[in-house]
């Protein structure tokens, strides 16, 4: 609510900060854009934070570590709202985003999600870093779409 006085489009981008991935900018405006709801959310897959075997007759038939879910969204972080998100918001310093606004424009069918199917990944724990420091060390981070010069 402290920003509405500094935006001065009809809309806006907002992240958490705390996610890496390969989602198109371009193509989650070109979603928002083509609908009238306030709010657009990325939805992601998380990770699995453990790997996943299948079992036929006590035989592994199948190991995987730590896959992609396919199962189920979540919130990636990464959204656009129309000005008039403001009107959902307090002035209070304690206002959890969440738990009152996101869920209001849900109810309200104000809040559509663009499904990302690409890389994502949190980064909330020291373990999360180390992963996401290791694949950037690898030369081919998943993230990663630009060419250095």
């Amino acid at each position: 609510k402290r920003v509405e006085k500094y935006i001065q489009s009809d809309s806006f981008h907002l992240t958490y900060g705390d996610g890496v991935s390969d989602l198109s900018i371009d193509s989650l405006k070109k979603f928002h854009n083509s609908h009238t709801s306030i709010a657009t959310v990325t939805a992601v897959h998380p990770p699995s934070r453990f790997g996943e075997m299948q079992i036929v007759d006590n035989t592994v038939t199948n190991f995987e570590e730590k896959p992609q879910m396919d199962k189920g969204y979540i919130n990636g972080g990464f959204f656009i709202f129309d000005k008039n998100i403001f009107s959902y918001l307090n002035e209070d310093e304690n206002c959890d985003f969440e738990f009152g606004p996101l869920q209001k424009l849900a109810q309200e069918n104000n809040l559509k999600a663009y499904k990302h199917d690409g890389f994502w990944q949190a980064m909330d724990t020291l373990r999360d870093k180390i992963n996401l420091e290791e694949a950037w060390e690898s030369g081919t981070p998943e993230w990663k779409s630009w060419i250095d010069k």
